[in-house]
């Protein structure tokens, strides 16, 4: 890639983590603005209006552009474009109306009836579908090679369910029509993958790798964030009944795949996530208000993880260079290199260089 000079090693280290080893020190997004940004680095004007910043092709790339010349991606960090029609773009292909805002996409539910479940298909020629597999083909076509163009967070199982039905309508569907319910989550686990590969084959590199968006991950072959966030209000028996058998079908089904566990509501079903062998990783966000991924706050779920031998997605942001420093350096000591994947706010060179600096001397095994 144009702007990635180590990509080669990168790819290595990629593929020792999913396996949950590692080549030397742990995989590290590490992420710098240039002291002297390249020629034709112009800064974009806000967008002129939510349809703008979001669908845009030539803004997305113009931007990227930019940020590739204005900034430096070192250690294991790469240049990769997200165009996604918000998290959850599965519901859109399905008939719900996206509502665009220049902070974020969401979605309207357009089934008012559970009896609608049973209905549920997908239509290539759906508006939506079209409209974002051929941005991101454009995208795709226009990038060169200089820069990955992401898989988007089209979403999944009960998380796309609560969406087209809205979610207080979804808490009585799964008490109410439990069997309808599964015959419509055995339905779209298929139409996941319809989209998905659609993408999949779209947006692939030569090698047949891919990148998955807003996660920063990378992976020979099929590579996917899974989640649910709806399990959030729904008790340890219901996730195992409704959403684990949709988890394991299409988890087996990719090559890396990271869950994204999202809360302090979800942790009650780490247990069940962690007997899902196919998963390989996990990735967890705290909330709002909480501490971020470097706290002891949060040994408890890693060392479920790593005892689960499955590797770590960890963010480091509070404070500063040093206690980013030291936040990962507890990390390194309890868990060893191998799981670890560090991921530090966008920052300075001369922080950059120090976390990378200590990471070769003291977090290699």
């Amino acid at each position: 890639m144009k702007y990635k000079d180590n990509w080669e090693d990168t790819k290595k280290r990629f593929e020792a983590w999913w396996k949950h080893k590692n080549i030397d020190r742990p995989l590290m997004r590490v992420v710098a603005k240039r002291k002297q940004p390249l020629d034709g680095a112009v800064p974009l004007p806000p967008a002129a209006s939510p349809e703008e910043k979001h669908l845009s092709v030539e803004r997305k790339t113009r931007y990227m552009e930019y940020y590739c010349k204005s900034h430096l991606f070192l250690a294991d960090s790469y240049p990769n474009l997200d165009m996604d029609l918000g998290p959850g773009s599965l519901a859109a292909y399905l008939g719900s109306k996206p509502v665009i805002s220049l902070k974020t996409i969401w979605f309207e539910e357009c089934m008012d009836d559970v009896s609608q479940l049973e209905n549920i298909e997908f239509d290539e020629n759906n508006y939506w579908f079209d409209l974002h597999l051929k941005n991101l083909t454009k995208v795709k076509e226009l990038s060169k090679g200089d820069y990955l163009v992401n898989i988007p967070d089209i979403v999944e199982n009960v998380d796309i369910l609560s969406a087209i039905r809205g979610a207080q309508n979804f808490c009585f569907d799964l008490i109410d029509e439990p069997d309808l319910v599964k015959s419509a989550l055995d339905k779209l686990d298929k139409i996941y993958f319809k989209c998905y590969d659609k993408f999949y084959n779209a947006l692939k590199n030569e090698d047949g790798s891919s990148s998955y968006t807003v996660f920063n991950i990378w992976g020979p072959g099929k590579t996917a964030k899974i989640q649910c966030d709806f399990s959030a209000m729904m008790s340890p028996d219901q996730f195992i009944e409704f959403v684990v058998p949709s988890l394991t079908y299409q988890s087996e089904r990719l090559d890396n795949v990271l869950y994204h566990l999202d809360g302090p509501d979800a942790i009650r079903h780490l247990d069940a996530l962690m007997q899902i062998k196919t998963i390989d990783a996990l990735q967890w966000t705290p909330g709002a208000g909480q501490p971020d991924g470097g706290s002891e706050k949060w040994y408890g779920i890693y060392d479920k993880v790593v005892e689960a031998n499955k590797s770590l997605w960890i963010t480091i942001y509070d404070g500063g260079v040093d206690q980013w420093i030291e936040s990962a350096d507890r990390l390194v000591k309890r868990y060893g290199p191998e799981k670890l994947y560090l991921l530090f706010p966008v920052m300075e060179e001369e922080d950059a260089y120090k976390i990378i600096n200590t990471a070769e001397k003291q977090w290699v095994k």
